[in-house]
């Protein structure tokens, strides 16, 4: 009878855990659904986060792509977003308006509008807005996943 007992609590146990296990896996597995609507982001400057230097604007966040972001920076002149730093992912920047100073691993260079400029993983880099007008950026990275 013991044993019994023992069985039907352990079945219990089991048929709990393997819910709850395919619950979760359900859930993780479940795909984004992608429409017209949340595919296309039309910039709107009343969704723009402030910064003390200017303001960015997200076209993807990272929970839109597991991670990978679309994000424009926008720096008054003669400021900088922050230091050079460096971080695991890798990211690109491309040069929309003004003038930028890019900073990698001790060197720099100051370049135009339609401008790429790539940001190894775990390298020093940074930039820097050195026109008289507003530099306005596209930032592409991917974070990692949680």
């Amino acid at each position: 009878m013991r044993t019994k007992h023992f069985f039907i609590r352990i079945n219990h146990s089991f048929t709990c855990f393997i819910f709850v296990f395919l619950l979760v896996q359900t859930l993780v597995a479940q795909e984004k659904v992608f429409t017209i609507e949340n595919c296309v982001n039309t910039f709107d400057l009343d969704k723009k986060h402030t910064t003390e230097v200017g303001y960015q604007y997200w076209f993807a966040d990272k929970d839109f792509l597991d991670g990978r972001t679309l994000k424009m920076s926008v720096v008054e002149p003669n400021k900088a977003t922050h230091a050079p730093h460096k971080h695991v992912e890798d990211e690109f920047f491309f040069i929309l308006e003004g003038s930028a100073e890019f900073y990698l691993d001790g060197k720099t260079v100051t370049v135009p509008p339609y401008t790429s400029l790539y940001c190894p993983s775990n390298i020093m880099h940074g930039i820097r807005n050195v026109g008289d007008t507003q530099l306005k950026y596209l930032v592409i990275k991917k974070y990692p996943s949680n």
